[in-house]
């Protein structure tokens, strides 16, 4: 059968002469022509007829299993199922995909879009992302309908998106109060604010990246947020702080700062909990923020190279194609300097 459908010539096969007859053949086609006349694809609907729409659940977990692998972070992994089942599923889980429309979302959303702002965010993203995976699949007519909810939803309260950190001038007392009780994951506590890194970076440092003798940290790429390897080097503090990690080491594990089950990094809820306890009001990422203001206000350090210690992707694309040089001997001298500013308040020197 020969058509014409959306202004394209289409082809469709009616069956096997051996078994359909002429007659079962024409039937068929005028099917076809019904279908084709306001626009309808016949195959595309005979798809659908085969493959069931799923309802909003099992569409959620189907996306969660098709990009997981993609995504770097476990925590995240973990997450973005577990908000789906906790704040859209009571609402829209049972339902199809191809049932679900601005009100439904909206019912969702709306009972912790204040008091939840940035879970709300997620979870709006999450189940426009799962809408969209079954617009492209076939199951839906339309993408998500998320842009006309900012018309049913109130105005969220203004977040500025900085983590809470401390001021650099209060570090030092800081690193000395740490001090007073040693734990692994005080040490790693400690070393993460001397290197100014982050804390999965941290956390997931095993020995064979780091080389004390040259005092150099070379984390790979696949363990970086922007993807790309990066070189930490060491002042003499960071060097004490790793060698007194090593008494936490286990044979089992080459990680330098394990968690309670040794072959897994601590739990970036570890370094948070000794925050808290300290009563310091901060958070973990919240030093780099320190470092960052300390390199600005106290030192005459390019902005280029601090951003290069935070490991931060160059903004100006054509600036960061031309620049091959992480400047890595600048950065350990101002490593070195940090390190010197942080542990001024120590009672007497390390080891």
């Amino acid at each position: 059968m020969r058509v014409r459908l959306n202004g394209e010539r289409r082809d469709f096969g009616l069956g096997s002469l051996k078994v359909v007859t002429l007659a079962e053949a024409r039937e068929k086609a005028r099917e076809y022509r019904r279908l084709i006349a306001p626009g309808i694809d016949p195959v595309a609907e005979q798809k659908k007829e085969v493959d069931a729409v799923p309802n909003f659940r099992d569409a959620a977990v189907r996306v969660h299993e098709e990009h997981k692998a993609s995504w770097k972070n476990g925590k995240h992994q973990a997450q973005w199922i577990t908000t789906l089942e906790t704040y859209a599923y009571p609402f829209i889980g049972d339902r199809l995909v191809n049932k679900i429309e601005g009100p439904q979302i909206l019912k969702a959303l709306q009972p912790i879009w204040l008091s939840k702002p940035e879970t709300a965010r997620r979870v709006r993203q999450r189940i426009g992302a799962v809408l969209d995976w079954a617009y492209v699949n076939g199951y839906r007519d339309s993408e998500a309908p998320l842009r006309s909810l900012s018309k049913g939803l109130p105005r969220q309260p203004k977040d500025d998106g900085h983590f809470a950190a401390m001021s650099f001038a209060d570090v030092p007392a800081f690193l000395a109060k740490l001090r007073e009780r040693v734990s692994v994951g005080r040490v790693a506590l400690e070393a993460l604010i001397l290197t100014a890194a982050r804390s999965g970076e941290i956390r997931g440092a095993t020995w064979g990246e780091i080389d004390l003798e040259a005092g150099l940290w070379s984390i790979p790429a696949e363990r970086m947020k922007m993807a790309r390897p990066h070189q930490v080097p060491l002042a003499q503090q960071a060097i004490d702080a790793f060698e007194r990690a090593k008494a936490f080491s286990a044979p089992c594990t080459d990680l330098g700062f394990p968690g309670i089950k040794l072959k897994k990094p601590m739990s970036d809820m570890t370094l948070l909990k000794i925050l808290r306890d300290m009563g310091a009001g901060v958070t973990v990422h919240g030093f780099r923020s320190a470092f960052r203001d300390w390199v600005a206000a106290e030192t005459s350090y390019p902005g280029e190279v601090a951003e290069a210690a935070l490991a931060h992707a160059n903004s100006n694309k054509v600036e960061a194609a031309y620049r091959q040089t992480d400047f890595l001997d600048k950065r350990r001298s101002l490593m070195i300097e940090w390190a010197d500013f942080c542990t001024s308040k120590l009672a007497q020197p390390s080891g």
